[in-house]
């Protein structure tokens, strides 16, 4: 029966599938973002907070992606290991796959946990926050609430895509919106009405993690397709390592996001000091928090790109697994052209609006230096969108695939030697503003090399299929000479 229950991934038209899994999926992920997102709009709307509570944010933020890169790798890994295994019709070794992911996750928050405590003024200082005294003061009292929820935050985050392989989308959906509710309702309560600040807004973000977290060990009782027993908790070598390579894309495009983020905070810091505003105290902390900013609404549009990459995991994994080379080729080139499109409209939109978009976040409270130099991120740094957007589809539907190493590579070299390289290049030929000539310049190199893989899936794809129908013509050829021979014998 749990072989038969996921056929339909294998026979259901690709539109209808890509609406039931990666619409669940974006507003998963979207919600998701809206953690750190919310606290950073009530944090720069809060007068006493302003500007020094996002520069804040922005330094603590990446220090919270390396807590959801592990937990996607667990995650995403166990969600397309499991999803080739239902393909195969291999259901022991997915539950399996599950049981050893949970253990896992548990174990990883605990010690990420751990170091994030004992080393705090260290990591603080690695990730810029040093630029002034209060910007530092602030980052450390939201970095230890922070803290406190990140075993439950990363359990909620890695069990996510696994939900979704079990095949409930939507339930992956309405945990993790249960969550951010209740982060959007005690957000303003604590930082406006009580006034707790830095701290208020960590405590209503760890607040709604643990509901997603509550959810997800009340789905793990209650899954469908691959509910794992007590004999599925015990570790694995050769399960977790699979599990584990086929996440590490995920892992790999989070961590050197991480890098990124610590090369341009740091080169905001010093280049910030050289120019001739942002140099003094008072306006110090203005560059790091609008790139932070900046950053938060491409966070936005790459939840829904991945969302719908994501999303998908579980057809293509299903597909692949079944040798159904056509389907996995009209999903890429649906996937694409959606992606594309995403990224034209928040091109549009950052490229036309950027005053509006800046204002949301606080721009009112600060000087016009401040909504100047917002304005000049937003139309600098996020004008190769659309490539940003086709170049994570590529990454992902290649993990899907089960193409572990090209996806890696491809994310490695964006990432790390152009995202890190030429944030750490190019502000000495162009001091601040070379930290925003950084994003696009690399997500055009990176397009140019994953249109060739592009190209390359697409003759993989065809050439299975050809080799596929040559043995099914081949297999009917005796068939049709035998009706044929019955046929004359008739006449």
């Amino acid at each position: 029966m749990e072989e038969k229950a996921n056929q339909f991934l294998g026979e259901e038209r690709i539109g209808r599938l890509m609406q039931k899994y990666a619409i669940p999926c974006i507003i998963s992920l979207l919600v998701g973002a809206l953690y750190n997102i919310v606290d950073q709009i009530f944090i720069a709307n809060a007068s006493y907070l302003g500007s020094y509570g996002n520069a804040a944010n922005t330094v603590v933020f990446p220090l919270t992606v390396i807590a959801l890169a592990i937990a996607v790798m667990i995650g995403d890994g166990c969600c397309a290991f499991v999803s080739l295994c239902l393909g195969r019709r291999q259901p022991k070794t997915a539950k399996k796959s599950v049981g050893n992911s949970i253990i896992m996750v548990i174990a990883c928050g605990l010690a990420l946990c751990a170091v994030y405590l004992l080393f705090s003024t260290q990591i603080i200082a690695m990730f810029g926050g040093t630029v002034n005294e209060e910007t530092f003061r602030c980052s450390k009292e939201y970095f230890f609430y922070i803290t406190l929820g990140i075993p439950f935050y990363m359990f909620g985050q890695a069990l996510n895509p696994i939900i979704r392989a079990d095949g409930s989308p939507r339930f992956a959906m309405v945990s993790t919106l249960a969550g951010a509710v209740i982060n959007i309702i005690f957000d303003p309560i604590f930082i406006f009405a009580f006034r707790w600040g830095m701290m208020g807004a960590a405590v209503a973000t760890v607040f709604g993690q643990v509901v997603t977290a509550a959810l997800a060990v009340w789905y793990i009782a209650h899954m469908k397709l691959i509910k794992p027993a007590r004999p599925d908790f015990k570790m694995d070598g050769g399960i977790c390592r699979k599990t584990l390579v086929l996440g590490v894309t995920s892992f790999l495009s989070q961590i050197s996001l991480v890098a990124a983020m610590a090369a341009i905070n740091n080169m905001i810091r010093k280049y910030g000091a050289l120019d001739p505003v942002f140099g003094q105290e008072q306006y110090a902390q203005i560059p790091m928090a609008v790139v932070g900013i900046v950053m938060k609404f491409f966070q936005i549009v790459i939840s829904i790109v991945v969302g719908m990459a994501a999303g998908c995991i579980p057809v293509v994994g299903f597909n692949m697994g079944a040798g159904k080379s056509r389907r996995v080729r009209e999903l890429f080139t649906r996937l694409l052209t959606a992606e594309a499109a995403v990224g034209a409209a928040a091109l549009l939109i950052v490229e036309l609006f950027p005053r509006q978009l800046i204002y949301i976040f606080g721009a009112a409270n600060e000087s016009a230096y401040y909504t100047s130099f917002a304005i000049k991120a937003f139309r600098i740094y996020l004008c190769m969108m659309i490539f940003a957007c086709v170049n994570k589809a590529c990454f992902i539907f290649l993990q899907a695939m089960g193409k572990a190493v090209a996806s890696t590579v491809l994310s490695m070299i964006r990432e790390l030697v152009f995202g890190v390289g030429f944030a750490l290049l190019l502000p000495a030929f162009f001091g601040l503003d070379g930290v925003l000539y950084s994003m696009p310049l690399s997500d055009l190199l990176t397009f140019l090399i994953a249109a060739c893989l592009i190209a390359g899936t697409y003759r993989e794809l065809n050439r299975e299929q050809n080799e596929k129908d040559v043995k099914k013509c081949k297999e009917l050829t005796p068939e049709i000479r035998n009706s044929k021979s019955l046929a004359r014998q008739k006449a």
